[in-house]
């Protein structure tokens, strides 16, 4: 199943999508809500009304649907630094023994095709194409061997950072330095965990311009996708609807020599296995 969030003369309405476009699931049995994070609260039991709901629906063609994150209003953004071997070696560091953890604003969420805005006390932003995890029940001190249970599923994302923010900064603010609104792209769909192999085999590809900057496979990852649900939990109960973005392979910007750091009117694609592509133009702050 894939669930999106459109923009409708209603306003956002979550959406599944099928092979003729997007059906307005609220429009089309009001039993279920009209937000993809209460639908994930309500469990299996509203996602049945899901799965039923979705023949029955009115399509929207794709081309006429505008995209929104598939989670409009997550509770937590979290994200994991260094957990692909090659982009720890790329930036230096080693890998690590634990995962490395830190957060983004949720002003940073970003739609597709909506701009990344370049801020201008930032003159180093880049880019890296991330699997991003959308939990899909609440819970603490989540076993490792149990945490599966707790995803919905699995969308595509871009930590956009601001490296001289990020590293350069006292104490190196990781935090500011990719909390800039508009760096957290996210989506276009959230395929749900049934969809998928396990363990994750998934291809990850970055494109800048056409060009392609990043390529890898999900399998690379140093923690899995259980060990950091069941790493993060230790600290914080998780709940519906929350993102973690899981890491990003070698390939990035800062890497590069010379260095490529994006610019004003470049498009920037992560494109993960089934889910499909995530595509942002990139514009100066006005």
């Amino acid at each position: 199943m894939r669930l999106a969030t459109i923009q409708t003369r209603e306003g956002p309405r979550a959406a599944a999508l099928r092979e003729d476009g997007f059906v307005d699931l609220h429009a089309t049995d009001r039993r279920i809500p009209p937000d993809v994070k209460s639908i994930l609260e309500g469990g299996p039991e509203l996602l049945r009304l899901v799965e039923e709901a979705i023949p029955r629906g009115k399509p929207i063609p794709p081309e006429e649907a505008r995209l929104l994150p598939p989670v409009l209003n997550p509770e937590k953004i979290i994200c994991v630094g260094a957990n692909y071997a090659d982009h720890a070696a790329e930036s230096g560091v080693p890998v690590p023994p634990e995962p490395i953890i830190f957060c983004k604003f949720l002003t940073a969420l970003c739609a597709p095709e909506q701009p990344i805005v370049l801020p201008r006390v930032s003159q180093e932003v880049d880019y890296e194409a991330e699997l991003v995890v959308i939990i899909g029940k609440a819970g603490r001190y989540i076993p490792v061997e149990k945490a599966s249970q707790y995803v919905a599923g699995y969308t595509c994302g871009n930590d956009i950072s601001a490296r001289d923010w990020q590293l350069r900064k006292p104490g190196n603010q990781w935090l500011l330095g990719k909390s800039f609104d508009t760096f957290a792209p996210c989506g276009p769909v959230l395929v749900t965990r049934d969809e998928f192999p396990h363990p994750l085999r998934l291809p990850i590809i970055l494109r800048l311009n056409g060009q392609v900057m990043q390529k890898s496979n999900t399998d690379q990852m140093v923690f899995s996708v259980e060990r950091l649900v069941s790493y993060v939990s230790q600290v914080c109960t998780l709940k519906p609807g929350d993102l973690l973005y899981t890491g990003t392979p070698a390939g990035v910007g800062m890497a590069r020599k010379p260095p490529v750091f994006l610019k004003p009117g470049d498009w920037v694609e992560v494109e993960i296995g089934p889910i499909g592509v995530l595509r942002n133009p990139v514009v100066a702050e006005s």
